[in-house]
């Protein structure tokens, strides 16, 4: 038998010049071996886009997989389960059916860098647990949309190279994996909609390079972690629909390009910060549905420029602020189900506002609402 050569070249000599001829790379055996029997595990039965996987070279026209143009090796094993990809476009479905689950065949892909396995719906079972040890130079690992149950692998954090780490809308359980942090590299976080319980690890703010934290919608308790507030690039941050308890870290309000905060659904407590009302570039400030107290603190000016402020029940007393007439912009306010009390200023934003958002208070007056005693 062969052995596997990635390089076929000729050397030509004519006088004093040289042409070095070189054949096209193809993908080892073991890769092609390893791709086979991660197929095997999939079922498939509406598009036919496993049809492509057939010869010697994996490298060539199989769908999804691109290999290094220099080893040869499979670096990136892409199958997205959505209306954009020409596949399902052509076949005129809107999303992607695919059973079965991921082999921990996959893991014998030893340089792979990307692997997408994406709302396929219907693809279960545990997410590999030998991907961290056995995948060293992965980027990206993208498994949302699916079923995928069981817990986040442990030892995650040994993906020193992870940019991406997406495991949304499926059934994975258990905890955050404490080795999370030690993912240095990592961007873009999202774990949301899935059935993951426990806390947020305390250290979660070694994660220096992270611009999305995407935690909704799980079982997640306990406090939201102060080092939270040391992530100078996070810009998003969503940890609606939790048991989270505790206090909202002052530090927040000072995190310098943080622009959407979702914490409704969950179980705070405590006041609202003055520093999160302050700060400059949150846009979305989502508090709705827990059980915050005090008065909302008196503090915008006319940098304050939020499209959603949303404050509803919770147990907020006290006037509303007068400065928010003031504020550059308000888009949508909700001061409804608390126990607010007083007039209403006047002027913008409250002149373009319905009385919903004001509803259920203990004696807010004023427009909309009825006229002050």
């Amino acid at each position: 038998m062969a052995s596997y050569l990635p390089f076929l070249s000729i050397v030509v000599i004519f006088g004093v010049g040289v042409v070095v001829v070189s054949g096209a790379v193809s993908c080892p055996p073991s890769d092609r071996d390893a791709l086979l029997a991660f197929r095997s595990a999939l079922s498939e039965p509406y598009l036919g886009i496993f049809s492509s996987w057939t010869g010697r070279d994996c490298c060539s026209r199989w769908y999804g997989v691109s290999c290094d143009p220099t080893t040869g090796r499979v670096a990136d094993l892409t199958l997205r389960g959505e209306s954009e990809d020409p596949i399902l476009a052509r076949a005129g479905r809107t999303s992607g059916l695919m059973s079965g689950r991921i082999s921990e065949a996959v893991c014998r892909l030893e340089r792979l860098t990307t692997l997408v396995v994406a709302d396929w719906k219907q693809i279960g079972g545990a997410i590999p647990p030998c991907i961290p040890s056995s995948l060293p130079l992965l980027r990206i690992l993208d498994l949302p949309g699916n079923r995928l149950s069981g817990p986040i692998p442990a030892d995650l954090g040994r993906l020193s190279r992870l940019t991406v780490l997406n495991l949304a809308d499926n059934l994975v359980s258990g905890p955050i994996p404490r080795s999370l942090p030690s993912l240095s590299s990592l961007m873009h976080l999202d774990l949301s909609g899935n059935k993951i319980s426990g806390p947020i690890p305390t250290n979660l703010g070694d994660l220096k390079m992270l611009s999305r934290a995407l935690l909704a919608r799980n079982q997640i308790s306990g406090p939201i972690p102060a080092s939270i507030g040391r992530l100078s690039r996070l810009a998003d941050l969503d940890l609606a629909g939790n048991r989270i308890s505790g206090s909202i870290p002052a530090d927040l309000g000072s995190m310098p390009v943080l622009s959407s905060l979702y914490l409704d659904g969950n179980r705070i407590s405590g006041n609202i910060p003055a520093a999160i009302l302050e700060s400059k570039g949150l846009g979305i400030l989502n508090l709705s549905s827990n059980a915050i107290a005090g008065e909302i603190p008196d503090v915008f000016d006319a940098s304050s420029y939020f499209m959603v402020l949303d404050l509803a029940n919770n147990r907020l007393t006290g006037h509303v602020p007068r400065t928010l007439a003031s504020a550059a912009y308000v888009g949508h306010l909700d001061l409804s189900h608390n126990r607010l009390c007083g007039p209403i200023p006047t002027g913008a934003p409250f002149d373009h506002l319905e009385a919903a958002s004001f509803a259920d208070n203990d004696c807010l007056c004023g427009f909309p609402l009825g006229k002050c005693a």
